[in-house]
Order: structure tokens, then C-alpha cells, then sequence
């Protein structure tokens, strides 16, 4: 019988690679994308790479898109602002926050599910240890579901898209341990804001703080980390 198929959005880090796994093991003929968006570190890149390659995804389904958010930057991942250290439950949306990066990635998503006829799109997103993003947000998801819906032709052919944010109410070690039982290599993946030249993160910003912490719940040490 042949599998249904479904887009991942994969970035290379923690969240993103449980996703993925997630979709496996849901019995999904996965198609990952990856965004080069104008990103200050190629590493990021390189650890999606690495996770795509232990996935075994075949070449004709790995994808990736590459658009310059740094024409506007507004954002400390885009422009050349600092990357604060850890501000987190402060209430604010960060600096680190890419303007509409999540709207524009799931745009991309749903063109390509649209074209090889996937009906379900998987995003990592979350919202309870997360560093307060508006487009990590339940609410966000649920609307772009419907926004993707009424502008492809699934209106027409009377079906819906599926957007599942299965990481969406899970903390960060909650995500680690279900990513752990279904064989996640996390010391391939990469969450930092702001890594050293060498790639190694710099533990101190909002991303490595959460990723930090969850590891040290979880009793163990965060394996990416040398």
C-alpha cells in the first residue's frame, strides 16, 4: 500500500528533527524542505543535512528554498544586531524573532505539499518552553490551516490540509524524551542563536537555555555539546 505523503519543515535543530521523526514513525512518505533565508550561520544548514541524511530521505524529497529575509533583516538571526543572552518569560517577543518566518515557511509548504499532492505539512512549532514567538502559537497554526485550505485548490477539490504541530503543547524535555524513543541522534542537531566561529554553541542564549535546561531535567548532558 503505498504511503500517504507530508511535508516537514526542518531547520536543523531540536524541535525539527523530533518532528521528522514523528512523521516517520506515523507511517508518512516524507518530503523535508529547508529554508537558506539570508541566516547568519550556514550551520544550521549543515545539521538539517546531517538529520535529513539519518533519516535516509531520498534525494528527489529532500528540498530546499533559498530567499533573502536580510533585504529587510529586523531581526537578529537577519540583521547585524546582537544576539541578547537569555531574556527568558520576560513577556516580550525577542529580538531574535524573524518577522513573519513562520507565515512565509508554511507558504512555502503548502506550494510544495499542493505539488506533490501531500495533504498533511509538519511543523515543529511549540508553545509552552519556547522563547515567545507569535507564530509558535496554537492559534497561528489552526488560521493557517484554513488560509492554506482556501487558497490551493483544495478548495476546489474539496479537501483540507492538515497542519500538525505535534511538539505544540510538550516541554522542551518532554519533546527530548519522545525524540529519544523514537531514535533522534540529538548531538547532530543545532538550537543555538548565535554559535562560536567553530559552530559549537555559545549556551547563552534563549535557545541554549531552553535546550540546556531540558537536558539537565532529563538528568542527561546535552550530547551536542563537546
Amino acid at each position: 500500500m503505498k504511503k500517504e505523503k507530508a511535508v516537514v519543515l526542518l531547520s536543523g535543530g531540536l524541535d525539527s528533527a523530533t518532528c521528522l521523526a514523528i512523521a516517520q514513525a506515523e507511517g508518512f512518505d516524507v518530503h523535508t524542505l529547508t529554508f537558506q533565508y539570508g541566516q547568519r550561520h550556514q550551520v544550521e544548514l549543515d545539521a538539517a543535512k546531517n538529520i535529513i541524511d539519518r533519516a535516509g530521505i531520498p534525494a528527489g524529497q529532500r528540498h530546499q528554498i533559498s530567499f533573502d529575509l536580510r533585504e529587510w533583516g529586523g531581526s537578529a538571526l537577519t540583521a547585524d544586531i546582537d544576539v541578547p543572552d537569555a531574556e527568558l518569560d520576560n513577556g516580550k517577543v525577542p529580538i531574535t524573532y524573524v518577522p513573519a518566518r513562520n507565515t512565509i515557511f508554511l507558504s512555502f509548504a503548502a506550494a510544495l505539499a499542493e505539488t506533490i499532492g501531500a495533504k498533511t505539512i509538519y511543523v515543529g512549532v511549540n508553545s509552552l518552553d519556547y522563547s515567545g514567538y507569535p507564530d509558535c502559537r496554537p492559534a497561528f497554526i489552526k488560521s493557517f490551516e484554513l488560509t492554506a485550505t482556501l487558497g490551493t485548490k483544495a478548495v476546489d477539490e474539496n479537501w483540507t490540509f492538515d497542519v500538525r504541530a505535534p511538539l505544540q503543547y510538550l516541554t522542551k524535555a518532554e519533546i527530548i524524551k519522545k525524540g529519544l524513543e523514537l531514535g533522534v541522534d540529538y548531538s547532530i542537531t543545532h538550537s543555538c542563536y548565535n554559535p562560536k566561529e567553530d559552530g559549537s554553541p555559545c549556551l547563552k542564549c534563549d535557545s541554549c537555555a531552553l535546550r540546556q535546561r531540558a537536558f539537565g531535567e532529563l538528568g542527561m548532558k546535552d550530547p551536542a555539546v563537546k
